[in-house]
């Protein structure tokens, strides 16, 4: 038979390997199921592809070291205890299945194989397996594997896709299954099923989450705490939604000189700003105090603190805990400042998904030398966590690139000095302040600038002290910014109609609203006729009251238009007159002539006023505004309505004297 290519001996009983003159285009040959003990030297069949021995009683692997084509080797169920005599061989496919093998060896020549069977053996460990970077399907099942860690010998082998660990120890673990997904994430089947996408998220999320992940998580867990305690209304809720309560954070890797730019931060501005001390179960550094740098706590206490709810974020750096508490902010809040704080890039996540908006300012070091030499002259750190604070700055500029507007503002700290000026200088203009130059030794005194508005609806009493407006203005954070950026264009009637309103807020907060009867002479009667206007009016009298302060002929047009439309105001110049008819009813609609007797008692009032020092225009209370002797005309909606300003929060610095006198 020299043709012969295919050779099927099994199910037999054959005991000698190879007894005839072999053809020499011999490629496939199976010899399962017989009953040989010994392999025989293969090197006449240089053509053999594929070699099938199971069910026989091999004990080792010998004579293919001339098989330079063999790529299908299979010796399932025999009685191999060592993996031996395969150096160099082309094979894709090797199937060792149901042997007395217990250790995975002498396999890092085989850079063809593609598929392996190792199943029903004795193998603890899965070393051994490494430089098989083509291998694509493995299978384990009923072996001695006991450790999840042992997958990680298949981490680097990417084109992995299929394994199976069926009836190992291992899968007595908790959650073995996404342990092995997470170490290995290029599987598709696991243990004989597909792996889902749900599964790796969850193993991903489980054993190495993002950033997001674990702010997400932190976030939920101290709102369900707190949820859990009395609510009551916080010293850092502002009267404005627009307007929330002003922080500052200074973020970066560690010992970037976050802590200490803080500090004199709040000094310089004490003011503006005020230091909030996070929590710590870490030990003190030296010169750290307690209560000034950090809160020293114990592990026990921090973790009483997240269960009665009194932490706005937390997180663990370096095997310690860190947290911010709400009673940090709070007692800023109730001084009347804005919190200044510091924290690592986990902070940051955690803080951006409250209700806070603070500005962020990252502080990263540009030169990692010289960075490295100032963790080395502090002699607080092993090498292993200056080894870590080096790789976070890569981890702080991967996050500003890859999301932009994450910080409010970048800043190079290698430099401590020139660091801070900079800092200073962009806190000044996150509170609208400016440089002036003042008397001798003071040119460089620090002013409000009260040349900025304020914002469309946003109401401040007149006793507000410059400070807290300055820090409403501060409050203003990027993501207002970018909605006001997106907000269409207002047609001039919208512009009209706010510059109005902002005209009367202007007016109620210094006290300057305009005056029943200056009002009264001061409007034309638009709603009647010319021709009928001239029979309402009496003959005789003073077209103005003697002792009323007369309105500009030049004032600004929108200022009447605004005090036209107030609903401060007294009735229209219409809704004043009588029930009496007119002659002519046929000339046009019915004009109600002017009272003269109420008019005369007003005008005996106003005179009272003007002897006592007041004027219509003059800073006077509620009831001193209005004027007892007219009626309230119930058909001008919201004209018996008196102006109501919002409370001035109880953590706002007040001048005493100030609200007396504005």
């Amino acid at each position: 038979m020299p043709h012969l290519i295919i050779l099927d001996a099994s199910h037999n009983q054959l005991t000698d390997f190879f007894g005839f003159q072999p053809p020499k285009n011999l490629k496939e040959v199976n010899f399962s199921h017989n009953q040989m003990s010994v392999m025989k030297d293969l090197s006449a069949y240089s053509s053999l592809t594929k070699l099938i021995l199971d069910y026989n009683s091999f004990s080792a692997i010998r004579g293919l070291e001339k098989c330079k084509r063999l790529s299908h080797l299979s010796l399932a169920h025999n009685n191999i205890s060592r993996i031996r005599g395969l150096d160099h061989l082309p094979l894709r496919k090797l199937c060792l299945r149901g042997n007395v093998i217990q250790k995975i060896e002498n396999l890092q020549t085989l850079h063809n194989l593609q598929v392996l069977d190792l199943s029903c053996n004795q193998i603890q460990s899965l070393s051994g397996l490494q430089n098989l970077h083509l291998l694509g399907n493995i299978n384990l099942e009923s072996n001695l594997i006991s450790e999840v860690k042992e997958a990680a010998h298949l981490h680097g082998l990417i084109l992995l896709r299929e394994m199976n660990l069926l009836r190992n120890l291992v899968q007595d673990q908790e959650d073995y299954r996404l342990a092995v997904i997470f170490l290995l994430q290029h599987l598709t089947i696991l243990d004989q099923h597909t792996i889902t996408a749900e599964e790796k998220v969850s193993a991903v999320n489980k054993y190495d989450p993002p950033l997001e992940v674990i702010a997400a998580r932190d976030h939920m867990t101290h709102l369900v705490y707190q949820l859990m305690q009395p609510q009551v209304i916080f010293d850092s809720t502002l009267p404005s939604l627009d307007a929330p309560y002003p922080m500052l954070v200074l973020t970066g890797p560690q010992a970037c000189g976050k802590r200490e730019l803080a500090h004199k931060l709040c000094q310089e501005f004490s003011d503006y700003f005020a230091y909030g001390a996070c929590h710590t179960t870490r030990g003190p550094y030296y010169g750290e105090e307690d209560g000034s740098d950090y809160h020293f706590v114990t592990e026990e206490e921090f973790q009483n603190m997240i269960q009665m709810g009194q932490f706005i974020q937390t997180m663990q750096y370096g095997g310690h805990w860190y947290g911010l508490s709400r009673e940090t902010i709070e007692r800023v809040a109730r001084e009347g400042l804005a919190c200044c704080v510091h924290m690592e890039l986990e902070g940051v996540y955690s803080l951006k998904n409250s209700y806070f908006e603070p500005r962020y300012v990252l502080l990263i070091p540009t030169v990692v030398d010289n960075y490295i030499c100032f963790l080395k002259a502090r002699g607080f750190y092993s090498s292993a966590q200056m080894e870590t604070a080096v790789s976070r700055i890569d981890l702080y500029s991967k996050t500003n690139r890859e999301l932009p507007g994450f910080f409010d503002n970048i800043i190079p700290c290698d430099d401590r000095a020139e660091a801070y000026q900079t800092l200073k200088q962009l806190v000044k203009e996150y509170l609208g302040l400016e440089e002036h130059g003042g008397g001798e030794g003071d040119s460089s005194s620090v002013t409000p600038d009260n040349t900025s508005t304020y914002a469309t609806g946003e109401l401040l009493a007149a006793n507000t002290t410059e400070a807290a407006d300055l820090m409403d203005s501060y409050s203003r954070n990027y993501q207002n910014k970018i909605q006001a950026q997106m907000t269409p264009q207002q047609t001039p009637a919208e512009m009209a109609s706010n510059n109005r309103r902002q005209q009367l807020i202007r007016e109620a907060l210094s006290g300057k609203s305009p005056g029943a009867y200056a009002e009264l002479f001061q409007r034309s009667a638009p709603t009647a006729p010319s021709s009928l206007a001239s029979q309402s009016r009496p003959p005789h009298g003073p077209s103005r009251p003697v002792g009323l302060n007369a309105p500009d002929p030049d004032e600004d047009s929108s200022s009447e238009e605004s005090r036209a439309s107030s609903g401060l105001s007294m009735r229209s110049s219409a809704g004043a007159l009588s029930a009496a008819q007119g002659s002519d009813a046929g000339s046009g609609p019915n004009i109600e002539p002017l009272d003269m007797f109420m008019l005369g008692q007003d005008q005996d009032s106003l005179r009272g006023h003007v002897d006592s020092g007041l004027t219509p225009d003059a800073p006077r209370s509620v009831s001193e505004r209005v004027s007892p002797t007219l009626p309230s005309s119930p058909g001008r909606p919201g004209a018996n309505v008196k102006p109501v300003l919002p409370p001035i929060p109880s953590g706002r610095k007040t001048n005493d004297s100030g609200s007396n006198s504005n």
